[in-house]
């Protein structure tokens, strides 16, 4: 990393973390240069009239003045999944630009949130990105999968066999081919089953909270490769 970049990524670094404060050592560590180097660094910023101020004590060191910092952000966990899906395509230009946007919206939201959107974007992931199927059974389901809530299905297998099922959503995974699976945990199977979107001919939520079940209950199931959508 050449000065340039590193200055620029030294200020991005403070703002992201501002009001608190990072010590000269915890920066030359980051960055892997000298305490002396990040001390000209600040230097050279405070020069050019970037507000980089010294807080000492035990507990000090840089800051960047909170009027350069994003504010709290009123985004809901559901909504930074949201970006966080819609940021994920790697093959798209500027993708490295849109991940660093993205770890400025998750640290700009209110004490709480951003953990709470961590949790539910482990039940959102990708195998490869495309487009997302639309349609009222898709919007039942992705309610179904970020509420935690029980669903009850009309599903045709592979040979067009009908049931109807009451299932505990678990994760989303997609694939390059635009093929979408809830994988769950099926009450009829008494198993975790991987059900296509595009076999659900209907999906209604019963009002039921599914147990607390980890998405890691859920993958050996798939024989799929996972991409989380938020890391």
């Amino acid at each position: 990393m050449n000065r340039t970049d590193r200055l620029y990524a030294l200020v991005e670094e403070l703002r992201a973390v501002s009001p608190r404060p990072r010590s000269a050592r915890e920066l030359a560590e980051r960055f892997e240069v000298s305490v002396r180097t990040i001390e000209r660094d600040v230097a050279a910023l405070q020069e050019a009239r970037v507000p980089i101020y010294a807080e000492f004590g035990r507990r000090g060191g840089y800051v960047l003045d909170k009027r350069m910092s994003l504010p709290p952000l009123n985004f809901t966990p559901e909504e930074a999944v949201a970006i966080a899906v819609a940021l994920s395509h790697e093959e798209l230009p500027f993708a490295e630009q849109a991940r660093s946007a993205l770890r400025k919206v998750m640290e700009a939201m209110p004490d709480g949130e951003g953990e709470r959107a961590r949790a539910l974007a482990e039940r959102v992931q990708l195998i490869r990105e495309d487009d997302r199927p639309a349609g009222p059974i898709a919007t039942v389901v992705d309610q179904a999968v970020l509420t935690g809530g029980v669903l009850r299905i009309g599903y045709a297998d592979a040979k067009g066999v009908p049931t109807e099922r009451e299932v505990e959503p678990g994760v989303f995974v997609g694939n390059r081919r635009g093929e979408w699976y809830l994988v769950g945990w099926c009450r009829l199977r008494e198993a975790v089953r991987v059900f296509r979107l595009d076999r659900i001919v209907g999906a209604e939520a019963t009002g039921e909270r599914a147990p607390a079940r980890p998405p890691a209950t859920f993958a050996p199931e798939t024989g799929l490769l996972r991409q989380p959508v938020l890391n």
